[in-house]
């Protein structure tokens, strides 16, 4: 068994022009489409980091999950002609926002999925806003995509960071663990997840013995896990993830800070940073998911079917893609068009009710709410077989995972609609 990563990295030329051009895979109607279309095709893009620090976790598979779910819904409804386009920001909000920009104005794409970086999503949230187009987030960590920076068409299909670090603060603090010292990401994610857990410390009576950030993509966190060892705190909680998260706790291991004198918590961790870091290095990180492929024959079902394509199990990003795509696609069908307006009251409208989720529903604050699981990297000797790294440790309803409408500084809670 390999615990070595997989993933291909592709040249920077080819990056450029896989962010200038947009791949296209089109997905041929099985009748004349069923819906009043704008141009007679409905075209969902997928965009986020394709080869970078990030791609592990999103990429190409989310692309691959988004055709799955085309497919699927054309099974069960035919007649509607899709074409997806694909694109790599590279983790910069500038290529983000111009290709999404040229996809709405240019190729006539009518919703954006997945995304992943939080500084691109805040950059594409305002495109996306200003023309009137769907853009459904996974992966996307900062809470002002659904807070102050809201928006009628943006919508959090996974988590924010308040999902990530509500639950284990408390419980952690509860058990003694009232310290906290965080390494993070230096970009809108990482400061965010910070603020976000801090806030929380306050709240339940815990304190931040500090915080370092590191640059996205670095490869030396010598200096930072050196500040966090000192800081005397009782958890250091890592706010990064892919590569990031993987290179950090190598080095913590190469440290020799694995000793259990700090508690070490992964804020946002991913399926394939475990396999990445494999269970010598992982074992006994705790996470908050919102989804796992073996969580039942439901979601092991869709985890076979994604490895069949993939030659890996799904994470929960990818996972997010399809259910995204597919309740979209839904909600086309059921407006009868792809208008904007008539879709978002379609998917508002209509539950999720599938793998991914069971009865979850769009709030005012456009979040899907829904369950979420703590779960810890298993020990070495419990690992079975490749991809199955987690053991779920308490399931976190979705009462209590989200922060209380009554907090909310979106504007949509208040009725305030108007796009600006």
């Amino acid at each position: 068994m390999s615990w070595c990563r997989s993933a291909a990295r592709t040249s920077a030329t080819a990056v450029a022009a896989l962010s200038a051009m947009a791949v296209v895979a089109t997905v041929p109607a099985a009748a004349a489409s069923a819906a009043e279309l704008s141009d007679g095709v409905v075209r969902i893009g997928i965009i986020n980091d394709q080869s970078g620090t990030l791609s592990d976790l999103a990429g190409p598979g989310s692309v691959t999950a988004a055709r799955m779910a085309i497919e699927d819904f054309q099974k069960s409804t035919p007649g509607l002609k899709v074409e997806l386009v694909s694109a790599d920001h590279q983790n910069k909000a500038d290529i983000g926002s111009q290709t999404v920009r040229k996809w709405i104005d240019v190729d006539g794409v009518d919703m954006i999925a997945d995304v992943g970086n939080s500084a691109v999503a805040l950059a594409i949230q305002s495109v996306a806003r200003e023309k009137n187009k769907i853009v459904i987030y996974s992966a996307v960590g900062t809470t002002e995509i659904s807070g102050k920076q809201c928006s009628p068409t943006g919508i959090a299909w996974l988590h924010d960071n308040y999902n990530l670090v509500a639950s284990p603060i408390r419980r952690l603090v509860g058990e003694g663990f009232d310290s906290w010292f965080f390494i993070a990401a230096d970009y809108a994610f990482g400061r965010n997840m910070v603020a976000e857990s801090q806030r929380i410390l306050s709240e339940v009576g815990g304190k931040s013995a500090g915080a370092v950030f590191h640059p996205l993509g670095t490869v030396d966190y010598s200096s930072f896990i050196l500040q966090a060892g000192s800081s005397q705190a009782k958890v250091i909680a890592f706010a990064n993830a892919g590569d990031q998260l993987v290179a950090a706790m190598k080095q913590w291991n190469e440290f020799g800070m694995n000793n259990g004198s700090q508690k070490v918590v992964a804020e946002l961790m991913f399926l394939t940073d475990a396999h990445s870091m494999g269970p010598e290095i992982a074992k006994g990180l705790t996470t908050v998911t919102a989804w796992y492929w073996d969580l039942n024959d439901e979601t092991r079902a869709f985890g076979r079917r994604f490895y069949e394509a993939r030659h890996r199990m799904p994470t929960a990003p990818q996972a997010a893609v399809y259910s995204a795509v597919h309740h979209y696609l839904k909600a086309v069908a059921a407006a009868g068009t792809d208008s904007t307006d008539a879709v978002m009251e379609k998917m508002r409208a209509m539950p999720v009710d599938d793998f991914f989720a069971r009865g979850a529903r769009l709030r005012a604050d456009n979040k899907l709410v829904h369950d979420f699981y703590l779960v810890q990297v298993k020990d070495p000797a419990e690992v079975k077989g490749p991809w199955e790294y987690y053991k779920v440790v308490a399931t976190i309803p979705a009462s209590e995972a989200y922060l209380p409408l009554s907090q909310s500084e979106c504007p949509l809670v208040n009725g305030a609609t108007s796009r600006k």
